[in-house]
C-alpha cells in the first residue's frame, strides 16, 4: 500500500511539474504562476460555495428525519476536490474541478457508490487501512 502511494504521488508530482513547466515555456513564467494562484482562489470560493450549499441541504434532510449519505458523500468529494484545488498545478486542478462541480461530481459518485456496494457485496464490509 506505502509503495503504491508512494509511485502514485511521485509520478503526479513529476506529471505536474513538467506540465508546468511547459506550460510557463508557452504563457511565460509570472502568467503561469498567476494561474495556478488564480485557479487556487477560484476553487477555494467554489469549494466554499458547494459545500455550504450541501451542508444545507444535509440540514434539511435530517430535519425531516432522513440519513444523508447522499449528500455526505457530495460533501467528501467537495472536500477533497478543494484541497486539490489548493494545490499548485494543473491535474490536480483539473480532477479537483471535476470533484466540485456538481455535473461531473454526480458521476462520480455515481461510479464510486457503485464500486463500494460491490465490495460491501463480495466482502461483506469495507475497511480502510491506515499505518
Amino acid at each position: 500500500m506505502f509503495l503504491r502511494l508512494f509511485l502514485l504521488f511521485t509520478t503526479v508530482t513529476f506529471l505536474e511539474l513538467a506540465l508546468i513547466i511547459k506550460v510557463g515555456t508557452k504563457i511565460g513564467v509570472f502568467d503561469t504562476i498567476l494561474l495556478i494562484l488564480f485557479t487556487g482562489v477560484v476553487g477555494a470560493y467554489l469549494a466554499r460555495s458547494q459545500g455550504i450549499s450541501i451542508l444545507s441541504r444535509i440540514q434539511h434532510e435530517l430535519s425531516h428525519g432522513i440519513l444523508p449519505t447522499d449528500q455526505m458523500l457530495s460533501g467528501l468529494l467537495v472536500l477533497v476536490g478543494g484541497i486539490l484545488l489548493l494545490t499548485p498545478g494543473f491535474l490536480t486542478d483539473l480532477l479537483g474541478l471535476s470533484l466540485i462541480l456538481p455535473l461531473t461530481r454526480e458521476r462520480i459518485k455515481a461510479k464510486l457508490k457503485e464500486y463500494l456496494r460491490d465490495k460491501l457485496e463480495t466482502k461483506g464490509s469495507i475497511y480502510f487501512y491506515w499505518r
